[in-house]
């Protein structure tokens, strides 16, 4: 995400939460590479085939976004790109379940040795049950949750990560850590 677009973006999710017209219009076009990007990044990590396109995506997070009146409810530019890529994460579960309901069950999980890797494997059960223990990993520290979303979902680094959570690299390189471990743990079955 660069630097020098940042007051742009600020300032126009500003002029959005103030209702000024055509606001919203512009601050797409100012982020819609970022988002592309974010959207692209995540799309490699599914499987060949998939019926989901990048740029599908991007519109589909945007009109989620948009079509909900989030758009005016933004405070800062980390808040909006968070909220883009939990959009995403959402449509990609939601095509996930849609795709493969009946196939969820009793199965094992087969688990990579890499949560990441996890996300390259394109299992419609494994991205299933990594959600779930996302959520439930949320619940027990919301800010490790928030770590692994934006570097999984939307593919940030962890000093990109930190930026947009205005965390330090440390910080969130310990929370990554931490969530890593808990996640493996969690779908290992592990105790």
């Amino acid at each position: 995400m660069t630097g020098s677009r940042t007051p742009d973006v600020t300032r126009l999710i500003r002029e959005v939460s103030e209702r000024r017209p055509g606001a919203a219009d512009e601050l797409f076009e100012r982020v819609y590479a970022e988002l592309r990007a974010m959207a692209a990044s995540r799309m490699q990590q599914e499987k060949v085939g998939h019926t989901l396109q990048a740029t599908a995506l991007v519109h589909e997070a945007w009109l989620r976004l948009a079509g909900d009146g989030q758009l005016e409810s933004f405070e800062t530019r980390g808040h909006f790109y968070t909220a883009a890529a939990e959009a995403m994460r959402r449509i990609l579960i939601d095509h996930a379940r849609a795709r493969g309901s009946d196939k969820r069950g009793g199965k094992a999980i087969r688990l990579p040795l890499d949560v990441l890797d996890l996300a390259q494997s394109g299992d419609l059960d494994q991205t299933l049950a990594l959600d779930d223990a996302i959520s439930r990993l949320e619940e027990l520290d919301p800010e490790a949750g928030k770590v692994v979303r934006l570097r999984f979902y939307a593919g940030l680094e962890v000093d990109e990560t930190a930026r947009v959570l205005g965390l330090s690299p440390r910080t969130t390189a310990r929370d990554w850590a931490f969530a890593r471990a808990w996640l493996f743990q969690q779908l290992s079955g592990a105790t």
